[in-house]
């Protein structure tokens, strides 16, 4: 199998700190960009500066720091929306994510694709499959490509995604890192919603919310 060297560049954006990416094959012209935040002016800022053309939004959940930068970037782009729809609901309510810190937010544009469980996501030459990851919301999902993962808010250096939060449970998070990503090979790198990039392996052996719960 010929290894497909995806560019992974990480924006740390907004109020929450989250991170954005933006993900292409060097080879092709089309750019994935997950979880635009905060601020969208910015992240186009990045695509156009690098001479990348956004060519797909990507989810991995519709928490107000991860889809809040979405109406700006499909309005300059045209790029299609992928969002599973265990979280529509949750996309679909923004504004009242919104409301709820104080920000007067519209809602979004409606989803394009719907996100489905073990589905494959074309970039370039490479490849990504889809895993639900709920927990941490209902229609989480990661981006599980060749050594990395697109995680979201699911796994942390050292930590895990909030359950706090409605459409949260712990229960369900724990068994669903443990199945979806606990499966992968240990060098691969996650990169995550919020702080640096880590690995499978390191977490596996060392994370408190994990190693807790061996099986």
């Amino acid at each position: 199998m010929t290894t497909v060297a995806l560019e992974v560049v990480p924006i740390t954006n907004g109020s929450f700190a989250e991170n954005s990416y933006l993900v292409f094959d060097p080879g092709h012209a089309e750019t994935i960009l997950v979880d635009p935040g905060e601020e969208g002016a910015r992240l186009l800022a990045e695509a156009d500066r690098r001479n990348r053309r956004i060519s797909a939004i990507w989810l991995t959940h519709a928490h107000i720091d991860h889809v809040q930068g979405v109406a700006e970037v499909r309005a300059a782009t045209g790029a299609p929306i992928h969002l599973h729809p265990g979280d529509r609901e949750l996309y679909d309510r923004l504004p009242e994510q919104g409301r709820r810190l104080g920000l007067h937010l519209e809602k979004p544009p409606p989803p394009d694709h719907r996100l489905t469980h073990r589905q494959h996501l074309r970039i370039g030459a490479g490849d990504f499959e889809v895993r639900h990851v709920p927990g941490h919301s209902p229609g989480h999902v990661c981006f599980v490509g060749e050594g990395v993962v697109l995680g979201g808010d699911v796994l942390f250096e050292g930590s895990i995604g909030r359950t706090d939060l409605p459409g949260g449970d712990y229960d369900t998070l724990i068994a669903s890192i443990r199945r979806e990503l606990l499966s992968l090979p240990d060098d691969t790198i996650v990169y995550p919603g919020h702080g640096q990039s880590t690995t499978i392996g390191r977490e596996r052996t060392s994370n408190p919310f994990l190693t807790r719960h061996q099986p």
